[in-house]
């Protein structure tokens, strides 16, 4: 069985992200730029599949600027046996919409035929969480989100998901989407030789011409704002001062 595990570039989540005075977006200049978090995580869950024996094969793949060539090669370095660049702007700028995502990955799957797609829940530059479903949706497989544990028996992947009451654990058939939550393992660190010998493996680049996708965007981001700072807190003395603040002052009860 392969998996399949789409990895976006995102602005490293160490970095402080800045607006342009203008508003227009997000200050890209010299920005570090790495592998989106969650996707981290869904890689080394396939990378531990195919250690135990489950998988046979990891597939890499991302989708937007040519430099995304830079993740696909720390996939490799972690355990990805290929890697698929579809490059579909050469605008850091410009995001790539869900749909136009899902649909990519969509043609994709019909020719590689994964068992397991396994991806991030969101990424952290827009926090979309909506690939993952429309991606299901489109090949029409069972899905299951906000995993944090994945077992596969047979033809059917066990995957605890976290809810807002606690855990619940789902049976899904494979072929299916599973999206990852922060809480499911911890990414290891590729090796240096694994590094320089990721660097000699060969990306397949493509288009999104090639998959008949129309990637013009639907939405239009009109202005790009930083969040209010939060005000300082206070300290009172008393429970009632508590109380009386929490309702004549911030409205809550």
């Amino acid at each position: 069985m392969k998996v399949l595990v789409p990895v976006k570039r995102v602005i490293d989540y160490n970095i402080k992200v800045r607006v342009n005075q203008d508003g227009s977006g997000v200050n890209l200049n010299n920005i570090k730029m790495s592998m989106n978090p969650f996707d981290e995580i869904a890689l080394e869950e396939a990378v531990r599949l195919k250690e135990a024996g489950k998988t046979e094969s990891v597939i890499a793949v991302s989708i937007g600027v040519p430099e995304s060539q830079t993740i696909l090669r720390k996939a490799l370095a972690v355990g990805a046996d290929r890697a698929i660049l579809v490059e579909a702007t050469d605008d850091p700028h410009i995001d790539i919409e869900p749909l136009a995502v899902a649909k990519i990955l969509k043609a994709i799957t019909a020719e590689e035929k994964p068992g397991l797609i396994l991806m991030g829940k969101q990424a952290i530059d827009n926090d979309m969480n909506a690939t993952g479903q429309m991606l299901a949706a489109l090949l029409g497989y069972g899905q299951a989100t906000f995993a944090s544990k994945l077992e596969i028996d047979g033809d059917t992947a066990i995957v605890t998901r976290e809810v807002d009451g606690g855990l619940q654990t789902l049976k899904v058939r494979l072929p299916a989407v599973v999206t990852v939550d922060l809480r499911m393992n911890e990414p290891r660190y590729p090796s240096l030789p694994n590094v320089m010998k990721a660097k000699r493996m060969p990306c397949d680049i493509r288009n999104p011409a090639e998959f008949g996708v129309d990637i013009n965007p639907r939405l239009e981001i009109t202005r790009t704002v930083e969040p209010r700072e939060r005000e300082a807190g206070v300290i009172v003395d008393s429970v009632d001062a508590l109380v009386s603040k929490l309702r004549e002052e911030a409205g809550v009860i």
